[in-house]
């Protein structure tokens, strides 16, 4: 498992386990720009039947081309806020639903073993229930590439 997302629902607080990471800076037309992916696991062995979360078992929350004043993200915390001429983040829900982030803050550090984490804090539409209020919800993963073996 390479994180936890926390999305705190008032019936309930929902547990997704992250599976995939990507996080880069990337340097296009003299801007450097952030590109973030978090993909959540789609097991729901943790999730009793009756949750919320049973009718969404997998999320992926994205951030393309923000500007970012650095190519190194260590240390860095960037305000992302979307508005009707920009989007810079994003969040798919594996279904015909539409949900969209706000208030995103997003902080980067090193862990106890060197690899760049991702704390991320924000506000995402209630796609659980329909509501017009926005539920909080923290996020927080590392980047330490994944070992592959291969068989002979």
């Amino acid at each position: 498992m390479k994180g936890l997302l926390k999305i705190y629902h008032p019936d309930e607080t929902l547990k997704y386990h992250i599976q995939n990471t990507y996080c880069k800076a990337v340097y296009n037309n003299s801007l450097n720009t952030l590109e973030v992916e978090i993909i959540t696991d789609d097991s729901l062995d943790h999730v009793d039947d009756d949750s919320l979360q049973y009718n969404f078992p997998q999320l992926s929350f994205k951030v393309s081309d923000f500007p970012i004043n650095s190519e190194n993200l260590q240390n860095q915390s960037f305000k992302i806020d979307d508005n009707d001429d920009v989007v810079y983040t994003e969040v798919d829900l594996f279904d015909d639903e539409d949900a969209y982030l706000y208030e995103n803050e997003l902080s980067f550090d090193l862990n106890e073993n060197g690899e760049l984490q991702l704390f991320w804090e924000g506000e995402i539409d209630d796609f659980y229930t329909g509501s017009d209020e926005t539920i909080p919800f923290k996020l927080k993963c590392h980047f330490k590439q994944d070992d592959i073996e291969v068989d002979d």
